[in-house]
């Protein structure tokens, strides 16, 4: 059961530490990294072979450049697993909090965690956004998942302590303007491709009354000019927001936007290579967590699938949590070409925006069914458009923007009338069905 006051401890102890010293918060990571080894290495029996396979143990384990020791683990690798196998043997995962999740190629996994552990995650989700300016008693619209409706508790609307109005993501996007109009909220949040598509159809009817002091979006990979949309309708700041449903949020962007602050005290991001060692500040890696906090169902150099960059960066506002570059995507969603050259999905997103018909286009997907064969589908904003001569110039810029030959590559261009969102409620704008990396 969730419990506002141990909320409210661990929210204040959190936004401690983000003036700690690095070298303060590196020896909290590790002491509370060597805590959570040892305890799936003595009571969670998957944890337990894995150690011993790789031939290691918790005494090996001592500091955070030493989780390289330990195998990379994959969601298929967990969903494998019978529950009990992944559960402290403390535990009866039956009765334990459920986490679900079909990520974003639609295929379930459950994680089981304990009612501290759940408030553990609303408190660093909450340290967040109040970095970002929101207050206590704003009233705050959530775009979500309707399992998340729960998530705010009876005390919390009572008297108003960062009370979520949540409204479902499969509403229609005019049923959502109409409870924010209604609503007026100071705080916009949810699944960001959700939000840009709230964010467009205001702008073509005009609405103008709708104006929160800030957005907080997650999820979906947002492109400039898209996030330029939903300030420009909004009147108002946009920040990104990383994380997974198995350990919470992970990154964000604080108002000086010069990266993404991991939230190096509750989980471990690491961004390693295709042998599972870490790359270098600036290079592209696939991201794994080691979760601080999860205990239950410990996740233990767990991939994600998202691809990110790390940051040697210093973030100018004050706060001591390293920095990450842009997330790049997921794994899936990046292209792989004849040549084996790899192309990310922003740099597909950003380099649509250059097209010359790119104000006519209301939105767009590219699927890559295959290295040789590209689905590219596209829903105009009016209707009276010359079909062939964008199919045309479009078939020629893709062909220009990606280097290849049209005699070794097929690309299909298709005009629809709607591109629905994914089961999971988000806006892909590109993704393969290839395994990327």
């Amino acid at each position: 059961m969730t419990n506002l006051l141990r909320i409210l401890y661990f929210l204040g102890s959190g936004l401690r530490r983000l003036s700690w010293h690095p070298i303060k918060l590196r020896s909290y990571q590790e002491k509370r990294l060597k805590a959570v080894i040892k305890y799936a290495y003595d009571y969670v029996p998957f944890y337990h072979e894995k150690f011993k396979e790789a031939r290691i143990s918790p005494s090996d384990i001592k500091h955070i450049d030493d989780l390289q020791k330990i195998p990379v683990v994959t969601k298929d690798d967990l969903r494998k697993e019978d529950p009990s196998r992944l559960v402290s043997i403390h535990y009866d995962y039956e009765k334990l909090i459920v986490q679900r999740t079909s990520g974003s190629t639609g295929t379930p996994f459950k994680s089981y965690i304990r009612s501290p552990e759940e408030d553990w995650r609303k408190a660093i989700y909450m340290r967040a956004n109040i970095s970002c300016g929101q207050r206590q008693r704003d009233r705050w619209a959530f775009i979500t998942d309707p399992r998340h409706y729960k998530d705010t508790t009876n005390i919390q609307y009572k008297f108003g302590i960062y009370a979520q109005r949540c409204i479902p993501i499969f509403s229609g996007v005019r049923e959502q303007i109409q409870v924010i109009q209604d609503m007026k909220p100071d705080v916009i949040d949810g699944y960001s491709g959700a939000i840009f598509l709230m964010a467009k159809e205001l702008g073509k009817t005009g609405i103008d009354d709708v104006r929160p002091r800030m957005i907080f979006g997650s999820s979906d990979l947002m492109d400039a000019p898209s996030i330029k949309t939903i300030e420009g309708v909004f009147h108002a700041p946009y920040y990104d927001q990383v994380g997974c449903s198995e350990v919470d949020r992970t990154a964000w962007q604080c108002p000086e936007k010069i990266g993404y602050h991991m939230d190096v005290d509750s989980v471990i991001t690491q961004f390693v290579d295709p042998y599972g060692s870490d790359v270098s500040p600036g290079e592209r890696g696939e991201i794994t967590y080691t979760s601080l906090f999860n205990y239950a169902m410990p996740f233990i150099r767990y991939s994600t699938g998202d691809v990110g960059i790390p940051s040697r960066e210093e973030c100018t506002c004050g706060r001591n949590l390293p920095l990450m570059d842009v997330i790049e995507g997921r794994k899936d969603s990046f292209i792989v070409l004849h040549d084996g050259n790899i192309i990310s999905p922003r740099a597909l997103t950003v380099t649509m925006s250059t097209f010359p018909y790119y104000d006519d286009i209301d939105q767009f997907r590219i699927i890559q069914r295959k290295v040789d064969q590209f689905e590219i589908y596209l829903k105009m904003k009016r209707n009276n458009y010359d079909e062939n001569d964008i199919k045309h110039k479009l078939e020629e810029y893709f062909f220009k923007l990606l280097n290849i030959s049209k005699n070794e590559t097929k690309v299909n261009i298709n005009f629809v009338q709607n591109i629905p969102l994914s089961k999971t409620g988000r806006l892909m704008a590109v993704y393969s069905e290839l395994n990327a990396l």
